[in-house]
Order: C-alpha cells, then structure tokens, then sequence
C-alpha cells in the first residue's frame, strides 16, 4: 500500500525517508513495476512462487472464514533456497492462508512471526477473531497490539539476521503497515509532516535502517 511518491527520493515533501533514500543512491532504483495483481493474496501468491495467481487458483483475498490458502504443490522461493542449505524466515503480513497447512512453516519457511492475514480483518459483525499475532505456528498475542507492530518485526528480523549471519539465509518481511488501518509506535507518533501515514511511513523507514 506504500504510493510510489511516499517516499522522499521519489518526491515526498513532507515524508522523510533517509534510509530507503540512501538504498536508492547506493544500490538500484525502479521507475517502472508491474505487480501481476492489485490485491494482498493474489500479489504475495505470485511474488513467493514466480507464478501467475490464477493458475493457482487464487484469484481473490483470504478471509479468516476462508478454508482454502496457497496448495502445498506449490514451490515457493523459500523452499528452493531451503534446500541449498539456506535458512528461510518469513516475518510480516502472510496472507496465504490462515489454517496450519497453509502457513509459512509449512511452505519452506523455517521461521514465522507476524499476523496471517490483512490487519483490518477483524470485523465484530462479520464473526473476524480478533487478529492474532503468530510465532511459527503459534498464536501468542490476540488481539495483536498494532501500535508495535513495525517496531516488533525489526527486532525479530534483526535476530534473524544476527542468528544466521555466518551462512546463507533469505528473509521474507512483508510489513503490515501502511495497510490501514494505520498504526505507529509512541517514538514515531506525531514525528511526521505527512501525518499518522507520514508517522507510519517513517518507522518503516527506521526500520529498514
């Protein structure tokens, strides 16, 4: 849900975003990106297996009352790189499937920690649960405190890194903001010219860095 003009290298005024800007000089900057869809499942579908959606039969969003998540004869990046001895986590926003065949560990991912569908489905007259919060295979926060959210996937991602940093790893962090609706952490609250979305931008920004 980041705009292309949200960040302050591609022309956001009242966002700062020093860490993405300094990726952008030192590394590779895209004008031009095509997603093959416009929704959360579909899109992370494609982007984890290299396949149109559609041809996996997943056309549409998950809900918490969905049955049905990403097939397990599907071949995910992560398990391509698991077997070339790499180790494999996935930190963030899954949204694959919420029923335990259908979660990351279950899809070459060693390691989970984040909220396994989209932070605005936990709509009371719908029946939703409230959103929970997973570690692996485990629900450890229910309702998820939002306003930590960012704060709380950089740390585990940086333990991440730092417990793998002698061998090979891929790590996955899709981030649940600036999905709405919008949180931010009391460090980042109000430190924006852009507002809680400019608030949000910037923790995200932090946390890159």
């Amino acid at each position: 849900d980041l705009g292309y003009a949200d960040l302050s290298c591609y022309g956001a005024k009242k966002i700062k975003t020093p860490r993405l800007d300094q990726m952008a000089e030192e590394g590779m900057r895209f004008t031009d990106f095509y997603c093959c869809a416009p929704v959360c499942s579909p899109s992370r579908a494609g982007l984890l297996t290299g396949r149109y959606p559609i041809r996996m039969g997943i056309n549409r969003v998950f809900f918490p009352n969905s049955k049905d998540g990403i097939d397990a004869s599907e071949i995910t990046i992560a398990e391509l790189l698991k077997k070339q001895g790499y180790a494999t986590g996935c930190i963030g926003k899954w949204h694959l499937g919420h029923l335990p065949e259908y979660l990351p560990t279950r899809h070459g991912f060693d390691f989970y920690y984040g909220v396994p569908y989209s932070n605005d489905m936990e709509v009371e007259k719908r029946g939703d649960p409230p959103l929970p919060l997973m570690r692996n295979e485990e629900i450890i926060e229910q309702p998820a405190d939002q306003h930590t959210l960012t704060q709380r996937y950089t740390h585990e991602a940086v333990n991440f890194i730092k417990e793998n940093a002698d061998n090979p790893f891929f790590l996955y962090i899709p981030h649940t903001m600036p999905h709405i609706p919008l949180f931010v952490s009391k460090e980042f609250e109000g430190k924006s010219e852009g507002g809680l979305y400019g608030d949000v931008i910037e923790e995200i920004d932090w946390s890159t860095g």
